[in-house]
């Protein structure tokens, strides 16, 4: 056989075969996944779905006889061993499989913890797949003392689920604050005091020197020089993109696998999407780990490998849920020099600027300031600071200007 074939069968995967068939694609398609259920939403997973308030079936992104309704091949729980890029070629254990063009949607993989310092005990666990949830959920169903290790969005939103279950919750982050990687100041205070108000203990400017336990983890010390008896611990250090297979085959990496605007690789007919792909953003190069990029980027390379020529343009977008707050984040704050804040008291916003220019919200409980910005700076306006706080102005003439 040749035709198209994708390794990783999630969002982006999952997509960019939709999108070949929507537009007209009629040779073989095969989608290859090293997990045994069809392509799922990832974000549920560190919330509704721990909460348990969301069923397996819900999480499947489409039915699986969708794919088949779609002549797609679907190939799960199959590992991909290499990729001979001069002969177009695949490998499967002892199976060769051919192609024309091959796409690498394969995503990315969690920070794990050194054996050395307890990360492989029983009750060390990892958010980022479906058994990595199902796993922990026994856990939290037990009740006890949790810690989490990490103060970004992953920790926070399992801080959460574990605070709404009942348990006891220490998070430790070993930067200053909490969210320092991705959010100013202000959206770290605001989470701060949200999680305290539920009971949850957040340690910052504390790292983890070790697990304890034989076998199965029941301790952890501090660099503080504090020790906690725990009953499990959740790892959320950040995540990998998953490269092993384009380092393999000799791609070129730059922040995960290297695309140029249109999603080809180093080799022109290997392209990638998603999680595991940076690519050319403004005067600089950024890989995103979003739901809404895996399925952009993905349906923009489906266009390309059937000749369209379209160049990816990224509109970041980001949101995550705790308790009852909706975090909706539109653009990237990246060198901010400035924030201002809108605050009715119910809803709050954060609005980032260099030099004027407005480059990020974050919008806690105010979906209409998260349009707002949004659609401003997908247009590349801006926005006038002194009506950006107040609460009192109307947000929509913002866009009449």
């Amino acid at each position: 056989m040749s035709g198209i074939v994708i390794i990783g069968a999630g969002q982006a995967g999952s997509s960019l075969a939709l999108k070949l068939r929507a537009l007209g694609y009629d040779g073989d398609v095969t989608l290859i996944g090293d997990e045994p259920v069809p392509p799922y939403q990832r974000p549920p997973l560190s919330k509704k779905y721990l909460l348990g308030d969301m069923a397996l079936d819900r999480l499947y992104l489409r039915p699986r006889d969708l794919y088949t309704e779609q002549l797609i091949s679907l190939r799960l729980n199959t590992q991909v061993t290499t990729i001979n890029s001069a002969e177009n070629s695949i490998s499967i254990r002892d199976e060769t499989l051919s192609y024309d063009h091959l796409a690498l949607t394969t995503g990315s993989t969690p920070r794990l913890l050194p054996a050395a310092i307890g990360g492989r005990l029983d009750g060390v666990f990892a958010v980022r797949s479906l058994a990595d949830v199902d796993a922990m959920q026994p856990a939290f169903g037990r009740g006890g003392h949790v810690l989490i290790i990490g103060g970004g969005y992953i920790g926070l939103e399992a801080a959460a689920v574990a605070a709404a279950k009942g348990l006891k919750v220490t998070l430790v982050e070993m930067a200053d604050r909490i969210l320092q990687r991705v959010a100013c100041g202000e959206t770290s205070d605001y989470f701060r005091a949200l999680h305290q108000s539920h009971g949850v203990t957040i340690l910052e400017g504390v790292g983890l020197e070790r697990l304890t336990g034989e076998g199965h983890v029941t301790g952890a010390a501090l660099s503080n020089g504090q020790t906690l008896e725990i009953d499990f611990a959740i790892v959320g250090v950040g995540i990998l993109p998953g490269t092993g297979l384009a380092e393999a085959a000799g791609l070129t990496l730059n922040n995960g696998i290297e695309t140029n605007s249109q999603g080809q690789t180093s080799v022109p007919n290997i392209w990638a999407a998603g999680d595991c792909a940076s690519f050319p953003y403004q005067d600089g190069r950024i890989r995103l780990e979003s739901v809404p990029n895996a399925i952009d980027q993905a349906e923009v390379v489906a266009a390309n490998m059937m000749g369209a020529g379209q160049d990816y343009t990224a509109t970041p977008w980001f949101w995550s849920d705790q308790y009852s707050v909706k975090l909706q984040i539109a653009g990237l704050n990246t060198g901010f020099t400035d924030v201002v804040v809108r605050d009715s008291g119910t809803a709050r916003s954060h609005w980032y600027y260099k030099s004027g220019t407005l480059l990020a919200v974050d919008s806690m409980n105010d979906p209409r300031a998260y349009m707002v910005a949004k659609r401003l700076i997908e247009a590349g306006k801006s926005a006038d600071p002194a009506i950006a706080a107040d609460p009192q102005s109307d947000l929509k003439a913002l866009l009449q200007g």
